[in-house]
């Protein structure tokens, strides 16, 4: 579908009528600054820090000819209307996960997470050399972005509890924070789903509106105190094995861009994610011995549970079969994960298993 029809026959076209003045960057003297809006609150543990290299990377490289000019969530636009600022052209650009955006289209929980589907690595072999950038950049098309992953959190936890899932039993009517595809299958096992941006779990938390989340890791789960209002901490997840986050730059705003910027902010998104996810993955085990030694209880899924979340992950990941795209995507990630799984279980997993044994 080209862009500019879309735009002209939706609800956007009309904002980005509104908005034009507002999408065009700042530029004196030849120097140019783009508005980057956010879905999380400043100081927000790998989430905003990726954001925040991003930023630093792009005004670094450039030599400050390119500048980025970073609205946290609230400031500008609420967490979740980024898509749709940066689609119209309110803002220039937006750093966030993209599985926030499937109501736009289905095919963006691929450039986040999908329920029981790749690790961190898999999902970026499948970017960088298996299509998935093509794909990500057909989407974007279609809502007048120019897309690029932008930070990994690596293996997302089972979250925080209240109290202990003992059986799939307890699942049934639990109100828990889950995004994205995940959060549908676990509606699919009874649970209540919530919705509720990163700045505001903690509050729904302590105030009981829900009886447990999920968000990122021990590092930013530690950070954002939610092993003060929780006790039961579920390391292993089903929803997002490896998830990344995600910058999109209006496309008119793209394409008005010089060779040289537009190469700076690709490179600088390629590094966000390779730095995003080391600093998730190394600060990680530190935390989560910080929250063991505070009283922490660390659980595991018993297996019927770990069964209710594969039934039910793949009852939501053939809810959208049937939309071409979304099944070019979901065939494309799939082929890719495989063989990469395939040759890391030959090489990598041989290895770790006589490593330590």
């Amino acid at each position: 579908m080209d862009r500019r029809s879309f735009l002209k026959n939706s609800a956007l076209g009309g904002t980005a009528a509104a908005t034009a003045a507002l999408a065009a960057p700042a530029i004196a003297q030849g120097n140019r600054t783009l508005t980057m809006v956010t879905s999380v609150p400043d100081g927000f543990a790998i989430f905003d820090d990726a954001a925040e290299y991003l930023k630093n990377a792009v005004n670094t490289m450039s030599g400050g000819s390119l500048t980025i000019d970073k609205k946290p969530a609230g400031s500008l636009v609420g967490a979740f209307e980024v898509f749709d600022a940066v689609s119209s052209g309110q803002a220039d650009m937006y750093h966030s996960a993209e599985y926030y955006f499937g109501g736009q289209h289905p095919g963006y929980y691929f450039f986040t997470a999908v329920p029981f589907g790749g690790t961190a690595q898999e999902l970026i072999n499948w970017y960088q050399h298996g299509g998935g950038q093509e794909l990500h950049d057909e989407l974007g098309q279609i809502f007048g972005m120019k897309t690029f992953l932008a930070g990994n959190t690596g293996a997302q936890p089972g979250g925080w509890f209240r109290k202990e899932i003992e059986s799939a039993a307890d699942l049934q009517g639990l109100k828990f924070r889950m995004p994205g595809l995940g959060g549908r299958a676990l509606g699919n096992t009874g649970a209540s789903v919530q919705n509720v941006p990163g700045g505001e779990i903690y509050q729904a938390l302590a105030s009981g509106a829900i009886d447990g989340a999920e968000w990122i890791g021990p590092l930013a789960d530690e950070r954002l105190g939610l092993q003060e209002v929780c006790e039961f901490y579920y390391t292993g997840g089903f929803h997002e094995p490896g998830s990344a986050l995600s910058s999109a730059v209006n496309l008119d705003v793209w394409e008005s861009l010089s060779p040289a910027h537009q190469s700076i902010i690709e490179n600088a998104a390629m590094a966000t994610h390779h730095w995003s996810l080391s600093q998730s993955l190394e600060g990680n085990g530190a935390a989560l011995q910080r929250l063991q030694a505070s009283g922490t209880k660390v659980m595991s899924f018993p297996d019927d549970v770990w069964e209710a979340f594969r039934v039910a992950s793949l009852q939501a990941m053939d809810e959208f079969a049937g939309d071409e795209l979304y099944d070019r995507i979901r065939a494309s990630f799939e082929a890719s994960r495989d063989s990469s799984a395939a040759w890391i279980a030959a090489s990598d997993g041989a290895f770790t298993a006589q490593r330590d044994k």
